[in-house]
């Protein structure tokens, strides 16, 4: 059993008073309730350089300490929960911007930078990086990769992993692995990076990484429509993809009941047409030309309306009707109104969804005659989030809901977790998307890259 209070007085007389704060210093900090509301930890060390977390881990690893290391405190299941017993570990001070190259369009950042200021220093050097989540002035590029996030884009620029050209990782024992290295192809054996892109800080600290950036957009398209089926639905996806010329950057879905949520007061929001459908779609593109790409979107449009795909369309005309349809999409916390709520996050093949969701309301319905299923999603790469709520907030209601939820991924061979991770939350769940041929591997890598088990004990595995 660790020490803990000898480790902390190690870690401060190593690193600095700065770097290691207990007590009300960390009662004071802000948090998230997505952390979990677990009990705070001993102590917070802050670490202002790769060589600093290298030593503290060196430190922690001699006490056997646990350490769990976290980002912006954004996350959705409980992956950084701390108790009395660990120390947390945040970058929340190496937040430094090293470089960014306009020729090779990357950008090499510190792991503490937030999503939204590497988004808003591509910008104004005429790059993009595509990542985007409604947390991005909070989320830090450090839990980025460590969750290996997803977002809006994903049809388009891919994971937070298509968007890594190299890291820097601390392991358990102190030991810093670079892989900072520029290049998209590099083909030199094992793709170290990927080791800890998604690991959840189970395998090793993130401290830098070097993102991959991509030309800013001149045009962006926006329209909402509806459609009666959901065959109409994959069709229209495959005809956009097909017909915009690689320009389709998102394809988001909402079935009838999320849609009436978000356009019904309290919200703000307004239906942008009349027609009332089981199914409606949010279609963007980006693309080099707004004019001549705004006429291709728009005919590709009229000709699925024109063959009975679509029954509507809204067609967004400039940047303020582009960005209500996507305040529109991004009103998740209506939700909200039918507390107590549990919110799923999950990903299937994109010809399973509509049966897979039909069967969870089926079996919901069997148990709670009265409950409610917001079903919305990035259905572009088959991720669908359920907002379920039953009227009942025990812990044996809970549970009854995620059996259903999950147990009906088994057997279309679905993931539990599309983009939000493991955590603490879904780690019972895992074998439903992992054989245990795949979860005896990770549990060799976690047993050889963290032997003593000190990083974010009990998460994942």
């Amino acid at each position: 059993m660790a020490d803990t209070g000898n480790t902390v007085e190690a870690l401060r007389a190593a690193l600095g008073d700065r770097a290691v704060l207990d007590g009300d210093a960390i009662a004071e900090r802000p948090a998230w309730t997505g952390n979990g509301g677990e009990d705070s930890a001993s102590a917070l060390i802050r670490p202002a350089s790769a060589e600093q977390v290298a030593e503290a881990l060196r430190i922690c690893h001699a006490a056997n300490q646990p350490v769990v290391p976290q980002g912006g405190l954004t996350g959705l299941v409980r992956a950084t929960v701390t108790d009395a017993s660990v120390l947390a570990l945040s970058l929340d001070r190496m937040t430094e911007i090293e470089a960014i190259d306009p020729v090779n369009r990357t950008m090499t950042v510190q792991a503490g930078v937030p999503l939204q200021r590497v988004q808003e220093e591509a910008e104004a050097r005429d790059l993009m990086f595509p990542l985007d989540l409604g947390a991005r002035g909070s989320a830090t590029i450090g839990g980025n990769v460590a969750t290996n996030a997803g977002g809006n884009r994903v049809i388009r620029y891919g994971m937070m992993r298509e968007n890594v050209l190299g890291l820097e990782a601390v392991l358990a024992d102190g030991t810093v692995v670079s892989s900072m290295h520029p290049m998209i192809k590099n083909n030199t054996g094992y793709d170290l990076k990927q080791l800890f892109i998604g690991s959840e800080g189970t395998l090793g600290i993130v401290t830098r990484v070097i993102l991959r950036l991509r030309p800013r957009p001149r045009s962006q398209n926006v329209a909402f429509v509806s459609v009666e089926n959901f065959d109409q639905l994959t069709g229209l996806l495959g005809r956009m993809e097909a017909e915009l010329g690689g320009t389709l950057s998102a394809f988001e879905a909402m079935w009838r009941n999320f849609y009436e949520l978000v356009t019904t007061e309290p919200a703000t929001h307004r239906k942008p047409f009349e027609a009332v459908t089981p199914y409606y779609a949010l279609i963007e593109a980006l693309g080099s030309d707004q004019q001549a790409d705004q006429e291709r979107f728009e005919a590709v449009l009229t000709r699925a309306f024109e063959d009975g795909i679509i029954t509507d369309a809204a067609v967004a005309q400039n940047q303020d009707e582009r960005n209500r349809i996507w305040a529109m999409r991004d009103d998740v916390g209506q939700v909200a109104r039918n507390a107590p709520i549990q919110t799923f996050d999950v990903s299937l093949a994109i010809s399973d969804i509509e049966d897979y969701v039909d069967e969870v309301n089926a079996r919901l319905g069997e148990r709670w005659p009265e409950f409610t299923n917001m079903a919305f999603g990035h259905l572009g790469d088959g991720n669908v989030h359920l907002i379920v709520g039953v009227g009942d907030d025990s812990a044996e209601a809970r549970h009854g809901v995620e059996e259903i939820v999950y147990g009906c991924l088994r057997s279309r061979g679905g993931s539990v977790s599309a983009e939000h991770g493991i955590g603490l939350e879904k780690k019972p769940w895992l074998s439903v998307s992992r054989s245990e041929p795949e979860l005896a591997l990770m549990r060799t890598l976690k047993q050889a890259l963290d032997p003593k088990g000190i990083l974010n004990p009990g998460k994942v595995l």
